[in-house]
């Protein structure tokens, strides 16, 4: 018996060393290696816009301040459609990326409860009357009864 487990446990080995694809082999690229690109210095910058039209209730403005280390600084604002105004103050850099703190201003303002109108289906066009600017014939009639020829078969 332990000559056959012995022996089932060879040809399990065998089997599963020789693989049935063989390993692939790339050639070495014709083409150089990738090199790390130039690493420039930051450049400092600084920004700001707004946006105020009453008639479309638009109402945001944006601030962005970078230095030359490549801390970016900055916030933006929008008003919401519940009369809040959101405020959002960033900051990022390579060590902590991305932080975001965000405020809301104002309380949420809703109107009174909608109660839509009864819907009262009505033609939005009234049915076209046209006046007859001719005179009205009768349907065509013809005076002799069609004669038509009695179909003929083939003699075999």
């Amino acid at each position: 018996m332990q000559v056959l487990f012995v022996l089932a446990a060879a040809l399990i080995a065998t089997v599963a060393s020789n693989a049935y694809y063989p390993k692939p082999a790339y050639p070495a690229p014709a083409y150089p290696s990738y090199s790390k690109s130039y690493d420039y210095a930051a450049m400092p910058y600084s920004f700001a816009w707004a946006v105020k039209d009453d008639y479309t209730y638009n109402d945001y403005a944006h601030q962005e301040t970078a230095d030359d280390k490549g801390y970016v600084s900055g916030s933006y604002r929008t008003l919401l459609p519940d009369g809040r105004t959101q405020t959002v103050t960033y900051k990022a850099d390579d060590y902590s990326g991305y932080v975001a703190d965000v405020k809301y201003d104002g309380e949420a303002k809703y109107p009174a409860e909608y109660k839509p109108s009864a819907y009262k289906p009505a033609p939005a066009y009234p049915s076209p009357a046209y006046p007859s600017s001719y005179p009205a014939y009768p349907a065509y009639k013809p005076a002799y009864k069609p004669a038509y020829p009695s179909p003929a078969y083939p003699k075999y």
